[in-house]
Formats: structure tokens, sequence, C-alpha cells
């Protein structure tokens, strides 16, 4: 039987190989040019190898990752894909009213007790912001489960897990919070009556719920002011608005409100009554200042 030229070639690099001619196991290696495998690999080899070995890693760490996010955010009850439309439904009907297709004041306590929050929470105001509930203590079929829906939750555990990251993200981001406050402000409405200006004690009520975030300074101040003069019946939506970009722009003694600006007139008045009052308390100091001094010369 004869033997191929090929089949010699093979046995002469074999037989040379063991006699100690290393001539084979030098030449070009894998990365090089992808024929024969060194076992001299250079430095540009091994530095090629480590990237690719980091680059496993990453990739798998990223698999593991995501994989365990996934397995989370389905015992959370959050979802990735599009919420099941018949969990939002049957939810909605858990809590909505025997008569009306809504879920009423009833509903919502209840909702809330599932929630563990009270009715009066700052997070039950970000619920109905991101439901864009029309008015308070209703909320209808449609806010309820679009709202659910773009919050990418059908379950009341989902819905307690995102309401602490939306109310995180209203207090470090000034464009949410402002899009929250001015939400406020027609959620206290009475829609139905065509109610177009909150009653003081209602937004006396909201602006401590809404600055439950990012109180100004002078919140308390202008509060006081609002509860020591009940001949201020209502708040109309220009002043609710205006009063956000006058607490930030307006430092604390006031020294800087012009009342040239176009402020609301409720703004000069408020100026005007805490300019008085400090007036008092200086002018209150002065005297029992004289005062003392006068009993420590007797």
């Amino acid at each position: 039987m004869r033997i191929s030229e090929s089949q010699s070639s093979l046995a002469n690099n074999t037989s040379t190989a063991r006699a100690g001619d290393n001539s084979f196991l030098s030449d070009s290696n894998i990365i090089s040019n992808g024929n024969h495998l060194s076992l001299h690999p250079s430095e540009q080899d091994i530095e090629q190898i480590s990237v690719a070995a980091t680059n496993v890693n990453r990739l798998y760490s990223s698999y593991q990752q995501k994989r365990y996010q996934t397995k989370s955010a389905s015992i959370m009850g959050l979802t990735e894909s599009k919420p099941s439309d018949m969990k939002l439904a049957q939810l909605f009907d858990i809590y909505k009213d025997d008569q009306e297709d809504c879920i009423l004041a009833e509903g919502i306590e209840q909702l809330c007790k599932d929630l563990q929050l009270s009715p009066d929470e700052f997070k039950v105001l970000i619920l109905a912001w991101k439901l864009n509930a029309e008015q308070m203590c209703r909320f209808t079929r449609s806010e309820f489960i679009n709202g659910l829906k773009k919050m990418r939750v059908d379950t009341i555990k989902g819905v307690q897990v995102r309401l602490p990251e939306y109310a995180k993200e209203v207090s470090n981001d000034a464009e949410q919070f402002k899009d929250l406050y001015r939400f406020t402000f027609k959620f206290g409405l009475d829609s139905g009556s065509g109610q177009r200006i909150l009653p003081s004690d209602m937004a006396i009520s909201l602006w401590k719920l809404v600055f439950t975030v990012r109180e100004p300074p002078i919140l308390q101040r202008w509060l006081r002011f609002l509860e020591n003069h009940p001949t201020i019946r209502g708040i109309p939506r220009d002043t609710w608005n205006m009063f956000l970009n006058f607490s930030e722009t307006i430092n604390n003694d006031l020294s800087t409100y012009d009342d040239n600006e176009a402020w609301p007139s409720l703004f000069d008045d408020f100026v005007e009554y805490e300019n008085d009052q400090t007036n008092q308390n200086v002018a209150i100091k002065s005297k029992e200042c004289e005062q003392m001094l006068f009993e420590s010369t007797e």
C-alpha cells in the first residue's frame, strides 16, 4: 500500500519534533494567522485574550443581573411588558362603586388601606397625579387602568413599589415637581360644579400636602398669613401657579420683592403684612430692652 506525500510529510514533521527540532512548534500562533497554536504567545496576544475574557465576564454578569431584575420585578408586581388588561380590570372591579363605574370615596379608602397608606398622604397625591384624576375622591375606569398601564404595574404590590420611586423623582426634579404642583390645583377643584377658584382652606391643605417635598422657606409664613385673613376666600389658578415661582425667587427676608413686577396683588398684601409684623417685633424688642435698662439703673 502506498503512502501519500502528505502522510509522508506529516510523519517526517512528527519525527523531527520528537527529535528536539522546535521548528514545527515555533510556527505562527493562532492569534496572528489562525493556523497554529503557539506555546509562547506574544504580549499582544495575551492582551487580546485578557480583553476577550473581560468582555465575556461582563456579558455574563449583565445576563445574570437582567435575569435577577426580571425575576425580582415579577415578584414585586412590576412588568417590563404590557400590563395585563384582565388583571387591571379585575383590580378596578375590586374597588369600584356598586352603582357607578368609578372608584369613589369608600373604594379609595379601601385602596389606600391595601396600599398601607393614609388617604391624606403625599403618596396618594402622587397616585392621583399618575392616574391624571380629574377630581378628588373619584377614579374613573379609564383613569385607573390607563394610569397603571403607564406605571407598568397591574398589582397592588407593583403600585407600592412605584410610588416611592415617583416621590423621589419629584423631590429631585424641578420640572416633575412643577407638573405635580400644577396638577394639584386642578385636582382640588370641584369640577362637577364648574369650580374655578380653590377655597382658601382647601388651598392651605393642598399647599401643605404638595410641599411635603421641596418646601420653600416662606411657606409657613404664607399659610399663616392666609389663616389670619379670613376675608381671603379663595385662590385663583394664576395665584396658585405663580406662588411656586414667587417662593423660589424671593429671598427669605422678602427684601428682593419688587411690587412693580407682575405679581398677583395678594403677594403685595403678604409682603406688606410680613414687613408690618417684622416692624412690630422690632418695636416690641426695643421696648423690652429699654425696660431692662431702666430697671438696671434703679
